[in-house]
């Protein structure tokens, strides 16, 4: 049963605490990768076999495979894929950012370049359980912010076979690329390149704690989004909500993983513990009620605060992955929340929405980090670089200048590197 709290009542290290990694793994993935850098798709086909249980013959899905697929969804899923894309490329268009050019002084040029990435390779998980919906989300931005090549990486299922709603995800997404690749192994060969998988310049993506910690030992080597910890909702409501349709959401992240965690903020006790019966009604009947269960009892807490204003308070040092703002008036209070990944306004905006549908990213950073990290978006697929451009009678105009500051800093070769050139108009 979930644990229920009175704000004041208890220490703060308990409401605000989280689930920590319960296994290191980093030794396991450092072998992983200095196996796949050394030995290459060699060391793929291997790992294929002893992970995924099936013995393969390519690692590429091919053009054949896709249409096969495609073939195979039915017409309304397909239909509906088609219109969540439409949604997520209407929403990550708006983020797409231009070059810009400051010519205000005479002789003097600044600006920026906003460049794509030429690779990147997107991590989908697969094998027991398929998610389009990720395929969607993070190849639409890249997409969008014209990446050269964006290859997808996605475990095998046992017939050696790509799930069919993914690939036909990844089609109408554009994806370029596709292969039978998951796990540590998928990261390491993305990062390194094999004889058939590409390197790539950014990897992007969810995945279980083998994924995760791949990610981080390889970044440096390659760019990442972020390292994603259990999913996470916060719903803050007051006693005029339906405790039914708040424990229901509640539960669409807890079914996610016994390590998730589902947290209510309420100014009403009676609606804490109506929200508290409800969970216990709807678990049983979930079909994966035993992973519910476990985050609900585990990492499930209800807050009681006694005002809205502290509730939002509460949500913004939790930083949660997903907030519901289950309330009047939601707009009254969107400018008070200063740290959540993706935010859900009003009673009828279930964090399913934006699982699936809505257009925002659900590529959210967890673990409080959306203090100070953000969802997925078309910025995560571009670079920057900037210029400068200098007459010689700008620079000349500024030449002293510049070299008196880096004399400031005892860099001598920095200020002759700015006064040489007009010397020879001092003697």
């Amino acid at each position: 049963m979930i644990k229920i709290m009175k704000y004041e009542d208890v220490a703060k290290e308990e409401i605000f605490a989280r689930k920590s990694p319960t296994a290191d793994v980093s030794d396991i993935v450092r072998d992983i990768i200095a196996n796949v850098r050394a030995r290459g798709d060699a060391a793929l086909y291997e790992y294929a076999e002893r992970f995924d249980k099936v013995t393969l013959t390519s690692l590429e899905v091919s053009e054949a495979e896709i249409e096969e697929a495609f073939a195979a969804v039915e017409p309304r899923f397909l239909d509906i894929l088609r219109r969540a894309a439409e949604n997520i490329r209407v929403f990550h268009s708006a983020q797409k950012k231009n070059s810009f050019i400051i010519n205000d002084k005479n002789g003097v040029i600044i600006g920026q370049k906003v460049i794509p990435i030429e690779k990147v390779g997107l991590y989908v998980p697969g094998g027991t359980a398929a998610y389009p919906s990720t395929v969607l989300m993070d190849s639409i931005p890249a997409k969008i912010a014209g990446c050269g090549e964006i290859c997808i990486v996605t475990p095998p299922s046992r017939d050696g076979k790509v799930n069919p709603v993914i690939l036909a995800a990844a089609k109408i997404a554009g994806v370029d690329r596709i292969f039978k690749v998951g796990g540590a192994q998928a990261v390491a060969a993305l990062a390194y390149g094999t004889q058939t998988l590409p390197k790539v310049d950014k990897i992007v993506g969810p995945g279980n704690a083998f994924v995760a910690e791949a990610k981080r030992q390889v970044f440096g080597e390659v760019a990442i989004d972020m390292i994603a910890g259990p999913s996470e909702i916060l719903v803050v409501a007051d006693a005029k909500s339906n405790p039914a349709f708040v424990a229901a959401d509640l539960l669409s992240q807890a079914e996610h993983d016994k390590n998730a965690s589902a947290v209510l903020v309420t100014d009403s006790f009676a609606f804490a513990k109506a929200v508290s019966d409800e969970l216990e009604r709807q678990i049983p009947a979930l079909p994966r009620h035993e992973i519910a269960r476990a985050s609900i009892d585990d990492n499930g807490k209800i807050i009681v605060a006694n005002t809205l204003t502290l509730a939002i308070d509460i949500a913004n040092a939790i930083a949660p992955e997903h907030l519901e703002l289950c309330v009047d008036n939601p707009f009254d209070y969107l400018d008070s929340i200063r740290h959540a990944g993706s935010i859900f306004m009003g009673r009828y905006c279930p964090e399913a929405l934006g699982d699936y549908f809505a257009g925002p990213n659900h590529t959210l950073p967890t673990g409080g980090t959306a203090r100070f990290s953000n969802p997925l978006s078309v910025d995560d697929f571009v670079k920057k670089t900037q210029y400068s451009y200098y007459t010689a009678d700008a620079l000349r105009a500024v030449a002293d200048d510049v070299a008196f500051f880096a004399s400031k800093e005892g860099l001598d070769a920095h200020a002759r590197s700015a006064t040489i050139r007009f010397e020879d108009e001092k003697q």
